[in-house]
Order: structure tokens, then C-alpha cells, then sequence
């Protein structure tokens, strides 16, 4: 198995592979290192073999706060093209893992924030420690939740992305369980033994009917791939036109500045 440089990955002898987000220093943010290494991984995992199920998780005390800093500066002096071209990267990742065909599940603990949302609802499964934090933030620096938007809306429905989208709040698993987010919440002392039993679980079912029942539903309620690439193709839009415009440069700006933007 190849080496990341924002990654570990392990791969045991049962098929399970272990996919680790490794920059706890930043609290696991995105930037276009990660993004492209994410993608490469979950790209040579989906075709070995020997992998039956996927489990994504972080090192540290986040899941994913979302973009990086770093990387958000270099979005504010960023051409529309250039922002759109950014944003299809993160459309790719996503796309990637939700129409992996191996099983995934998403460990998730500490804060998830943004795009780390959009990671968590890309997965089959989502098991979550009690304590998290998760919030749909963008809007708050005058940015839209545009390239995760099909699967968070997925995960939740219309009428409370409709809500979150727009406030921006921040909540707990509790709620982020009640909502769809997360599959199931667990004490933070019965997160590992959770995910134990769902992986344990998973190794009593059939490889292909695994995944001939992942493909029937997205054929009966979700999307084909190619449909995805229709909509990542609007929703990169979105975010790019957003990124450069006036509210979005005012709302990037205040971020980075540490200040408060002057709609707050």
C-alpha cells in the first residue's frame, strides 16, 4: 500500500481498510494535499480486492473542522475559474466515496465542521461519540455549503437543510443523530467497541450483496454517477461565483482577519 504524507492507511487481514486523516494539528482541515491524497486512497481501495469495507476516521481530538485556513486564504485572491477548478477537486473526493462500492463507515469524534459533514454523509454507515460537535457553517463567513450539499441533503432531507444551511448552527450528536447525520451516538468509552460490532457484523454478509444492495439504493432514491457529475458541475459553480464575490470576499476576509463581518 502506497504512503500519504495527511494519511495512514492499514489494511488487515479480514479486508478491513483503515483510513486515518492525519493533520491533528489543524484538526483534520482540508486542504488540496489532503483532498487529492483522500481521492487517490479511496480510488485504490475501491479497486483491491481484497478490501471489504472502508473505515474512515481521524487522528486527534477532531473528525474534520473543514477547510484549512491556509487553504481558505488562498480562495480569497483566487480567479472564479480558479475557485471552480478548486471546488471540482472536492466535488471528486466526494463523489469518490459515495459511490465507493465497498462498504464505508465514518468514525467520528470532536468537532465536524463544513466539508467534514459532507465526508461524514458520503459514507454508508456514521457512528459518532456523544460529545461531538457538528455545524454547517459556511454561511457565516458569507460562503454557501454548495459542493456537500447532495449529500448532506441526502442524509437529512430538504426541510432541515433548508434550516441549517441558512443559520449555520452549531449541534450536538444527539441532534446530529435525530437528523440523519450520524447512523447511531454512542458514550465516547463505547465508540471503538461500536464500531467493532458494526465492522463484525459487516464481515457476516456477502461481498456482492454488499454491494449489489449499496447500488440498489442509490438506483431506487439517490443518483448514477453521472448524474452526480451533473450536479457537482452547478454546485461548483455556486461555491466558485459565491467565493468571489463581494459578501463572500467580505466574509473570507473577516474570517481570516479574526474579525466579525459587518452583516453579524
Amino acid at each position: 500500500m502506497q504512503s500519504f504524507n495527511t494519511l495512514k492507511l492499514t489494511v488487515d487481514n479480514n479486508g478491513l481498510a483503515t483510513v486515518t486523516m492525519n493533520r491533528p494539528e489543524v484538526h483534520n482541515a482540508f486542504n488540496a494535499e489532503m483532498i487529492a491524497e483522500l481521492t487517490q486512497c479511496f480510488n485504490q481501495l475501491n479497486s483491491d480486492k481484497s478490501v471489504r469495507t472502508i473505515l474512515l476516521e481521524a487522528a486527534g481530538k477532531s473528525f474534520s473542522a473543514g477547510a484549512d485556513i491556509n487553504w481558505m486564504k488562498g480562495m480569497v485572491n483566487a480567479s472564479q475559474e480558479d475557485n471552480k477548478k478548486d471546488s471540482e477537486n472536492l466535488a471528486t473526493l466526494l463523489r469518490t466515496i459515495n459511490f465507493c462500492s465497498k462498504t464505508t463507515v465514518a468514525k467520528v469524534n470532536g468537532l465536524a465542521f463544513g466539508g467534514g459533514v459532507g465526508l461524514i454523509c458520503c459514507c454508508d454507515i456514521a457512528i459518532g461519540e456523544d460529545n461531538a460537535k457538528f455545524g454547517l457553517t459556511e454561511a457565516k463567513l458569507g460562503l454557501v455549503a454548495a459542493v456537500i450539499s447532495p449529500y448532506v441533503i441526502d442524509a437529512i432531507g430538504m426541510r432541515k437543510a433548508r434550516r441549517y444551511l441558512q443559520t449555520a448552527e452549531v449541534f450536538d450528536a444527539e441532534q446530529a443523530h435525530k437528523m440523519g447525520i450520524l447512523s447511531e451516538c454512542v458514550d465516547s468509552e463505547k465508540l471503538d467497541s461500536k464500531i467493532d460490532e458494526i465492522i463484525k457484523a459487516l464481515t457476516t454478509t456477502g461481498t456482492n450483496a454488499k454491494e449489489i444492495s449499496k447500488k440498489l439504493v442509490m438506483s431506487v432514491v439517490g443518483r448514477t454517477i453521472p448524474q452526480q457529475q451533473k450536479i457537482d458541475e452547478y454546485t461548483t459553480q455556486v461555491i466558485a461565483a459565491v467565493r468571489v464575490s463581494d459578501e463572500g470576499q467580505k466574509g473570507l476576509k473577516a474570517f481570516l482577519d479574526k474579525q466579525t463581518p459587518d452583516w453579524s
